[in-house]
């Protein structure tokens, strides 16, 4: 309580520090006044707040002939309703158990006394003793608020499961600028790999500049080295969260959301035809909506609050050497490599040494030689049996069946309703009879009943 009450003499002090300034006149004050009872504030426990003028005019007087001390809040010197006796068994059952919760504990208490305090007065008082640790003792973990104080400074990536379109599943792979919650790079497609994900990336890169730190999870494609390669060509450093602690991810996350439920909806009810349709429609929303639409968190529209100022956009050389593969070979003894079932000549100087192969993924029949950094010319193609790398493969794309204009079940109907037509004999369903034919059953007498 403390903690809290020294909180809010902070919000209060730094909400009316430039109103309190003894340097401005009465008009002058009155007009910061009125601006800041105009719009609203962020409050200490994180909440959107508006404070009336006179609550600050009380504060401004309350600063002036007290100071800081005058704005700490008053506590309440309630009595306690629950007895002393109570609190100090829920304490001692934690502490026995520290694995216990506070609905665990508050159970037992029942059991015990016939009555109990309340589940939340229980975790208020293990808060107050400090007792809302790990069963194993150790002290809960924090993760403070956290937000890139300039744009470009960090981007967070993530995927996003997403419908099916053109009979296969969707993922979306998504930057966003931590600082603006501007979405940077984005693109749909069929599959969570290497390829998606740096494709999705270049059109970042291309538009929004070079960040400095990227953030990502563990996924195969995240931590791929091919991926690696692409950054640190780039002079991005890339991280990774822990596995099993998402931590960090919160705003690609909360993201997320806003497009499952402004995005995906509409998607549902007209579903696009293919993927290109799909990064159309995606790109018209993020565009012309999510980036103008001021955001909760800022109190600005992603797109307002992204400073185009500090953009380092790459150059064509370098963008395209970022976003080209590599792979180590040891050239042997008649000096060749392969490489994915392809045969390459390469300069009979690097026979035995460990050259690095640059290539582009989707064109095998191109590759550069490197040692130690150095081009050691292009390798000529001796037997080329694969054209792209095993991973660079294109999305599906669903085939247009034609429709045969058959409807078997009205055929059979058609061709039954014929065969009646022309039936000389009598069919099974014509054997029932009127009711007025079916024989009525006799009635039966006193004595026969008798006698049954």
């Amino acid at each position: 309580m403390k903690d809290r009450h020294r909180d809010m003499a902070l919000f209060r002090y730094s909400l009316i520090r430039e109103a309190a300034d003894p340097a401005l006149t009465a008009a002058e004050r009155g007009q910061l006044v009125r601006h800041l009872a105009a719009r609203d504030h962020l409050g200490p426990d994180g909440d959107r707040v508006v404070v009336s003028r006179s609550t600050i005019d009380r504060w401004i007087r309350a600063w002036r002939a007290g100071g800081f001390v005058a704005l700490v809040p008053e506590s309440r010197n309630a009595e306690a309703k629950i007895p002393v006796s109570f609190m100090d068994l829920a304490v001692a059952l934690k502490r026995e158990r520290p694995a216990r919760t506070a609905a665990q504990v508050r159970r037992i208490i029942e059991a015990d006394r016939g009555w109990s305090p309340s589940r939340r007065t229980i975790q208020r008082l293990f808060a107050e003793r400090g007792l809302n640790g790990r069963p194993d003792g150790a002290p809960p973990a924090v993760f403070g608020r956290f937000e890139a104080t300039v744009s470009n400074e960090l981007w967070t990536g993530d995927a996003l499961h997403g419908p099916v379109i053109g009979r296969h599943k969707a993922y979306l792979l998504a930057f966003i600028d931590d600082h603006s919650r501007l979405l940077t790079g984005y693109r749909w497609c069929h599959s969570e790999d290497t390829v998606r994900l740096e494709a999705a990336l270049h059109h970042g890169l291309a538009s929004r500049g070079i960040p400095a730190l990227i953030y990502l999870d563990n996924g195969s494609a995240m931590a791929s080295k091919q991926f690696l390669r692409a950054c640190a060509v780039l002079g991005i450093r890339l991280t990774h969260s822990t596995p099993r602690r998402p931590e960090g991810r919160g705003k690609i996350e909360r993201f997320f959301r806003t497009v499952r439920d402004q995005f995906l909806v509409e998607i549902d009810t007209h579903p696009p035809a293919d993927l290109g349709e799909m990064n159309r429609l995606f790109a018209a929303w993020v565009e012309g909506v999510y980036h103008r639409h001021v955001h909760s968190e800022t109190g600005q529209a992603p797109l307002d609050r992204f400073d185009p100022g500090v953009v380092v956009l790459p150059t064509t050389d370098k963008l395209h050497e970022a976003f080209l593969w590599s792979e180590w070979r040891v050239v042997t003894k008649v000096g060749t490599v392969s490489l994915f079932s392809n045969h390459y000549e390469v300069d009979a100087a690097l026979v035995g040494q460990r050259v690095e192969l640059v290539f582009d993924p989707f064109d095998l029949t191109r590759i550069d030689v490197r040692h130690h950094g150095r081009p050691m010319g292009p390798a000529i193609a001796h037997r080329v049996e694969r054209h792209s790398h095993p991973a660079a493969r294109p999305d599906p794309v669903a085939e247009a069946v034609a429709s045969t204009g058959i409807d078997y079940l009205r055929l059979v109907e058609t061709q039954r309703d014929q065969g009646l037509a022309a039936a000389v004999g009598i069919e099974f369903h014509q054997l029932a009879l009127p009711d007025e034919l079916i024989p009525k059953p006799k009635p039966v007498t006193a004595i026969e009943e008798r006698e049954q």
